[in-house]
């Protein structure tokens, strides 16, 4: 068995049973991801000396019966927007160039007790404003299916290294879906909590009412587990999940705006294979789905302008332009406008929760495009702000809301499917995930 392209739980059972070293798959690892051609275009910096002691104490832990959970000796890596004692943490960005932190983010300070291994951090899109991936003013990681595509982001190192064997796992954030576009574009498997569930102390904010970390992984199963390590708690139990009865609302309307025919076409088949293992599918199309729709310009590019203003202005040479533009539109709204707009957000996201209490889990495309050529990107920037909204607009909805989203993917490639579940209900959304998952694999 290939055991670097293992889950990061078959991994953890592995090293319980003694089939696997926690050093030696640290080695493996960390030999795999310098020998790759792109190696440097995923990883922005390994972490040799940290992920070999860490790897060290937990095959001693191993052996003496004392491991602390599943995923003890399991070695992953971290979006460069979490911080890491004494590393490089730098958000993909040149305004951030040389930025060390004294401490490790509080994730990761606790997934360290819990025995998880660091292999290092992982590039990503500049300040996580784009859905993409593209950023040539660091590195952009080759999608893992077509290296011409876009990888999709803003944790595209994160799911470039997963997909192509180079981490058990990965830990990226998620603002406007970007967890969740990179999972689908990647063939992976990408968890967004809902906000307040995870802590953002010692994360890199770009809007930190909508901001929240979450894992990248093989299954269902991974990210379950990566989840409770986050939160410090016991991982949901999944080993009964089975589709029969699983009550799913497909949401009609926006999410088919725009939408090409493969995503569409992928969507569509994945709904029928759940069906036909027992799911219940009911259409609805709830109108404050678009109203919400209608308040994002007025919530996230502002929040991210007052945030960073300051080192933007003192260099916007160091800065991407259709990233630079992205930050400045939000210096034109109102703070009459900004505050009205999350009042009515706070209307809306009442209104939903009551019309989707019956279901289980509501399901769109994770996103309408596939994965677009970098090259385009690069050469129009038309092309770029346009594609990349359609990439974010049916992952937005999630954030807006308020609501755990889980893509899944569906057989198709750069195709995902999206459980959007209830606010605060994480643990409920991935038993409904882990039953879709049985019936789409």
């Amino acid at each position: 068995m290939d055991w670097l392209r293992a889950s990061a739980a078959e991994q953890g059972r592995a090293i319980l049973a003694g089939l696997i070293s926690p050093v030696e798959q640290a080695e493996a690892y960390l030999d795999a991801a310098a020998r790759h051609p792109y190696g440097d275009r995923i990883y922005a910096r390994l972490t040799p000396e940290r992920a070999r002691a860490e790897a060290i104490a937990a095959h001693d832990r191993a052996r003496a019966g004392l491991r602390r959970g599943l995923l003890d000796g399991v070695a992953i890596n971290w979006k460069d927007n979490i911080d890491s004692a004494g590393i490089a943490t730098e958000a993909g960005s040149r305004l951030l160039q040389g930025r060390t932190p004294r401490q490790d983010a509080a994730i990761l300070a606790g997934a360290t007790l819990d025995g998880l291994v660091c292999l290092g951090k992982t590039h990503m899109t500049e300040l996580a404003f784009s859905g993409l991936g593209v950023n040539p003013m660091t590195a952009t990681p080759p999608n893992s299916i077509d290296q011409e595509l876009a990888p999709g982001g803003s944790s595209s190192g994160a799911a470039v290294s997963v997909a192509l064997g180079l981490a058990a796992a990965a830990i990226g954030s998620d603002t406007g879906g970007s967890i969740r576009v990179p999972a689908a574009w990647n063939g992976l498997v990408g968890f967004k909590p809902t906000t307040d569930a995870v802590s953002g102390t010692g994360i890199v904010p770009l809007c930190r009412r909508f901001d929240v970390a979450g894992p990248i992984a093989r299954t269902v199963e991974d990210c379950a587990e990566l989840f409770a390590v986050l939160r410090g708690e016991t991982a949901p139990d999944l080993t009964d999940a089975g589709p029969r009865g699983l009550r799913l609302m497909v949401l009609d309307g926006v999410p088919f705006d725009e939408a090409r025919k493969e995503p569409v076409a992928g969507f569509e088949d994945a709904v029928s294979r759940l069906s036909r293992a027992g799911a219940r599918i009911t259409h609805a199309a709830p109108p404050c789905v678009a109203e919400a729709m209608v308040l994002a310009p007025l919530l996230f590019a502002p929040e991210a302008y007052g945030i960073w203003r300051e080192q933007i202005e003192a260099a916007p040479e160091l800065m991407y332009p259709p990233i630079l533009e992205r930050f400045r539109g939000g210096q034109f709204v109102l703070a009459a406008d900004y505050v009205a707009a999350w009042e009515e957000l706070g209307r809306l996201r009442a209104n939903w929760a009551r019309l989707v209490a019956g279901f289980d889990a509501v399901i769109l495309p994770t996103a309408p495009i596939l994965p677009p050529p970098v090259d385009r990107l690069l050469a129009e920037e038309e092309f770029f702000a346009r594609e990349n909204l359609l990439t974010l607009r049916n992952t937005r909805i999630g954030n807006l809301l308020d609501l755990p989203s889980i893509s899944l993917p569906t057989g198709h490639p750069g195709c995902g499917i999206m459980l959007m579940g209830r606010t605060g209900g994480d643990r409920a959304l991935l038993a409904a995930a882990a039953a879709a998952e049985a019936a789409l694999r």
